[in-house]
């Protein structure tokens, strides 16, 4: 089951008068996998947040399913860019972490785990414990322990930044993969041009600070997607598109600065 997102001329303003979002409007279709670009503080991270309910929003509002954020009816699961194990727990007792909260018991919790686990390919180390892991087999398990509550949305914040160029582009398939299998509505942040276009349906470009939409660009290339696919012309045409997108974004932003 996957839910519809909504943010309604939404603003975001901190404390210390940083002005993070502005005017930002924009509706995600149940299912759908869209990812935010633009450049470092325009506020990327701070949407994701504010679609789990971890902020509220300034001004204008933010609807998920048929609620709130906030009020969190619809179940969302969030990957930060690092993967955040508990260093005391196994594997399997990590990713079953989501059940055991929600109340399930230990055993079905468990079960239910070593079925993410064996989805995202670390069906052999349920047993071990976090320090034992490469980083792609961490980012595996949090993945694993986001899928494992079958969200209706699934907000993923740079979770492959710190990988090497082999393992994302791995962990990217297997991303998709999992998201054919359970259609959540997928939100994912990123800096990378050719990850947004390979894994989205649509790419949402944002200004410099204060983010504001500036592109809402489609992404015509049909799933499942290979990794023959990015050596192909309308794949680049895509990378080309959004690119232009953030440039001009860049350059309006530079000129609204004092």
């Amino acid at each position: 089951m996957s839910a519809r997102i909504e943010l309604a001329e939404v603003d975001k303003r901190f404390a210390n008068g940083v002005d993070a979002v502005r005017a930002l409007s924009v509706v995600i279709a149940p299912g759908q996998f869209v990812s935010l670009l633009g450049p470092s503080g325009c506020g990327k991270s701070t949407a994701l947040r504010l679609i789990a309910g971890l902020e509220r929003p300034s001004a204008g509002r933010v609807q998920v399913g048929a609620a709130p954020a906030d009020e969190r009816i619809e179940v969302m699961s969030y990957v930060f860019q690092e993967p955040t194990l508990m260093p005391w727990a196994s594997v399997i007792d990590n990713v079953a972490l989501p059940l055991r909260i929600e109340g399930t018991a230990l055993r079905p919790a468990r079960d239910r785990a070593r079925q993410a686990l064996a989805a995202v390919g670390l069906a052999g180390r349920a047993s071990a414990y976090p320090a034992e892991l490469s980083g792609g087999m961490k980012m595996r398990a949090s993945i694993a322990r986001a899928l494992v509550t079958h969200p209706a949305v699934l907000l993923l914040d740079e979770p492959f930044a710190a990988l090497d160029e082999i393992t994302r582009q791995r962990l990217n398939d297997e991303l998709l993969a999992l998201w054919s299998e359970q259609a959540p509505t997928a939100v994912f942040v990123t800096h990378s041009v050719f990850e947004a276009v390979y894994l989205s349906q649509r790419v949402l470009v944002l200004s410099g600070q204060p983010g504001r939409l500036i592109a809402d660009l489609p992404i015509a290339l049909a799933y499942p997607r290979t990794p023959a696919l990015r050596l192909q012309p309308q794949f680049m045409q895509h990378c080309r598109n959004v690119t232009e997108a953030l440039e001009c974004g860049q350059l309006a932003t530079a000129e609204t600065r004092p």
